[in-house]
Parts: C-alpha cells; sequence; structure tokens
C-alpha cells in the first residue's frame, strides 16, 4: 500500500502510475453547472460506459431492420440473448457457466431463488437474515415467509449488530446458525451490507448452513463487480445481484441469477415455471409439462428484456478485459487514500468528529466507506452537493461513498477532501 500525503504532486504521481488510469475516459461524467462532477455513489448507480450507445443503436437498428425476425437475424439474435452474457457473467461471480443466468430484476429473481429454496416444513421453518438489509430484502423474506402462512416473529431470524457496533460480528451469525440449526431452512444475507459496506465471509456462512441442513444464498447486489467473488467454490446454493450499482448497466439494469450445479442440473428442483426456462430445443412445439433447461437458466420465466440487456454487454466486455484482480487492487488503494483523507480531516477538527464504520480492514470491504458526521448531519452532505460532490444520504446519519476503481482517480479523493474540510470547517 503506498504512503499517502495531502500532497497534490504526490497524488497526481500516483495517478501517473495508475495501470488502470485509461479506463476513466471510457466513461461519461456528470457536469454540475459546466464543472465535471466528482462521483463516488457507483454504489447506487455507476457512470455510464461510452460503449453503451453504439451496443443500443445495434438493437435498435435491428428491431429496425428486421422486426421480428430479429430474434434470428440480429447481429446478435434476439432468441438466444441471455447467453451472450454467460462466461463473462460466470467469469465475474466464479461460477460454472450452466450456474449463471442474466433475467428479470433483481428483487423478482430473489424471489423466484427464495421460492426454491426457502421451502418450510413442519420442523425445519426458519430464515436467518442480517438485521438492517438492505430494504427490498427485507420486504423479500418477510413477504415469503407469510406466503407460507408462517408468523415472522417465529420463523425470521436476524442477526444485527450487537450494542454500541455498527457492524455484524461473524460469530454472531455462526452461533446464530447454531441456536436454531435444527429450525432452519434457509439462510440469506446481503454479501457486502449496503449500510456499512462490510463484507461477508461467505465461505463459513455457507459451509456453517450446510452443516445444520439448511441452504444458503446471498443478495450480491453490492457485491458484484465490487469485490472478488468464488460462488462455485464457495459451495453456495443460490445467489443473485443487479448491474447498474459496479457493474454500470444502466438504471433498472438487468439481473443476474446463480444457481449451484447440484441444483440447477437436478430438474426436481422446485420453481415457478415460465416458457424461456423450458428446454430449448423445444420450445417451439408449444408442449404442455414443463422441461427446464439443465443449469440457471431453467429458471427463466420470459424472453430476453434486450434494451435492459444491451449496456451490460459493454460493461462485461471492460471487466472481463480487465480482471476483477485489478480492479481490487486498486479499490483497496483508493479506499484507504479516503480512508486517510478523512482521518485527517478528522482528527484536525476542533468540534465534531467523521467516524467510518466500514471496517478497516481490507478484507472486510469494498470501495465503500460510510461516515457519520457527528455535529454535522445532513448539512455536511448538502455542502459537498453544492460543491458537486455527489455522494449519498442514507437516513438517519450516514454518508456513503464509493471510490469505483473503473473511473474515480486518487485526484478526486484529493479534490474531495478539499471540499469536505472547508465544509468541516464552515459548519463548525
Amino acid at each position: 500500500m503506498p504512503h499517502f500525503e495531502h500532497s497534490i504532486d504526490k497524488i497526481k504521481e500516483l495517478d501517473n502510475q495508475d495501470p488502470l488510469r485509461s479506463m476513466r475516459s471510457e466513461f461519461h461524467h456528470p457536469m454540475i453547472e459546466g464543472k465535471q462532477a466528482l462521483y463516488f455513489t457507483g454504489n447506487s448507480l455507476g457512470l455510464q460506459p461510452k460503449a453503451v450507445k453504439e451496443v443500443i443503436d445495434q438493437e435498435l437498428d435491428d428491431w429496425a431492420k428486421w422486426g421480428v425476425e430479429g430474434h434470428f437475424h440480429a447481429k446478435r439474435p434476439w432468441f438466444s440473448y441471455h447467453e451472450f452474457f454467460t462466461e463473462k457473467a460466470a467469469e465475474l461471480v466464479g461460477a460454472k457457466n450452466h450456474e449463471v443466468v442474466m433475467m428479470n430484476g433483481l428483487t423478482v429473481n430473489l424471489h423466484l431463488l427464495l421460492t426454491s429454496f426457502y421451502r418450510p416444513t413442519r420442523e425445519r421453518f426458519k430464515l436467518l437474515t442480517e438485521k438492517k438489509a438492505f430494504p427490498s430484502d427485507q420486504y423479500a423474506v418477510e413477504s415469503q415467509i407469510k406466503l407460507h402462512g408462517l408468523n415472522l416473529e417465529e420463523a425470521l431470524v436476524e442477526v444485527g449488530p450487537r450494542k454500541g457496533e455498527e457492524t455484524i460480528r461473524k460469530e454472531d451469525i455462526l452461533a446464530a446458525i447454531e441456536e436454531h440449526g435444527d429450525q432452519l431452512a434457509c439462510v440469506m444475507i446481503g454479501g457486502v451490507n449496503y449500510y456499512t459496506g462490510q463484507v461477508f465471509d461467505m465461505a463459513t456462512i455457507a459451509k456453517a448452513s450446510h452443516d445444520k441442513g439448511a441452504y444458503c444464498g446471498f443478495d450480491l447486489a453490492h457485491a458484484a463487480g465490487n469485490i472478488e467473488l468464488k460462488l462455485h467454490e464457495w459451495d453456495v446454493d443460490f445467489a443473485c445481484w443487479c448491474t447498474y450499482k459496479y457493474l454500470n448497466s444502466g438504471p433498472g439494469g438487468i439481473s443476474g441469477a446463480f444457481v449451484h450445479e447440484r441444483n440447477g442440473l437436478d430438474k426436481s428442483t422446485p420453481r415457478l415455471a415460465g416458457w424461456w426456462g423450458y428446454d430449448k430445443s423445444k420450445r417451439f412445439e408449444m408442449a404442455e409439462g414443463f422441461q427446464p433447461i439443465e443449469g440457471a437458466e431453467g429458471w427463466q420465466l420470459s424472453n430476453a428484456p434486450v434494451f435492459a440487456m444491451a449496456p451490460h454487454l459493454a460493461s462485461l466486455e471492460q471487466f472481463s478485459r480487465i480482471g476483477m484482480k485489478a480492479l481490487c487492487e486498486k479499490s483497496a488503494q483508493l479506499t484507504a487514500y479516503l480512508e486517510f483523507e478523512v482521518e485527517r480531516i478528522s482528527g484536525a477538527l476542533t468540534s465534531g468528529r467523521l467516524e467510518i464504520i466500514t471496517p478497516k480492514a481490507a478484507k472486510e470491504r469494498g470501495c465503500q466507506l460510510s461516515i457519520v458526521a457527528h455535529g454535522y448531519g445532513k448539512s455536511l452532505f448538502d455542502h459537498l452537493n453544492k460543491e458537486a460532490v455527489i455522494s449519498d444520504w442514507r437516513e438517519p446519519n450516514v454518508i456513503r461513498m464509493a471510490p469505483v476503481p473503473m473511473y474515480n482517480s486518487f485526484e478526486d479523493i484529493y479534490r474531495f477532501a478539499e471540499i469536505l474540510e472547508a465544509g468541516c470547517k464552515e459548519l463548525s
């Protein structure tokens, strides 16, 4: 890790040495009142790759040229459109090709997977998740429990931080799995907590769940494209992720799903069925009786939403070209530098305090830092906005910052630190 200083010359030197520095020019950067914004919200919506327009234009041209025949004669035939993502998506999440599929939206996929892997019985009926999960996850697991006619207070197990702490201890998750094990049907946790940026030990959680006879899955909305994933090796049963955050594939972009081959190749695994999950070699026979495609593709319901999927082609090309290893190396350096600047500024304050609640250990975080601005509150966030810093406010008192290695620079963080320091002095 480099030695950091608050020196523009030193920081420019780091940017000049960055092997990924050319990636920045492959993205559109927002302008605010004629000034390029400092963008740190890739954990909510990634910037647009410039290559996206060409990909979408191709689909528009093929629709105009071919009409319905575009399903088979377009440059990228729509009939098999989801297959263009398979290899690169599998590489991204550490899976085998037949274990992944791109389809639907994130919470739709979460519901489809929970339908398969949360199947409560009289003996095993509990679902374990993290407390203060992203609200959509919370609503999904609660509604799944209610769908089975179960009582939330009895069936839902939530593991939260200890009193006075912000993150969840791994030993507390493992203890809860052990405690409820004989009644546990499923464990479903966000791989990276949206609020604190904490990365969970997915391999250990999956093993503990399996040792107790429960299925284990993860929502990877804040993990995919942010941290290295090895879903097959970690023996995860199921997972899903969105593509509009770190994967830069546009608002409401397509979602990904992972189903481990032991479940996906077993055609008796229960699931909700749709036409596009039917054996593709016989799909147009329009026969009765669902015959699923082997693997994750068998969870598809409808044909590909091409215009929602197209941007992800451009994004995956970038990720495949660079590789998660190189991205994570730069991410660790950017995040460490942001941490250095926040702590430097906080240490010099005469009133108020900036507290980072994201874990300090690199293996326990990605590129997000969550900062509590004690004594400043939302007024500091508003100051940043006014100065063209695009960050993220989460109630009750957290500013989330994500220095994304694809398009953020060390100088971005230096400029942000100058604005943050001035704002703290002004508001004191």
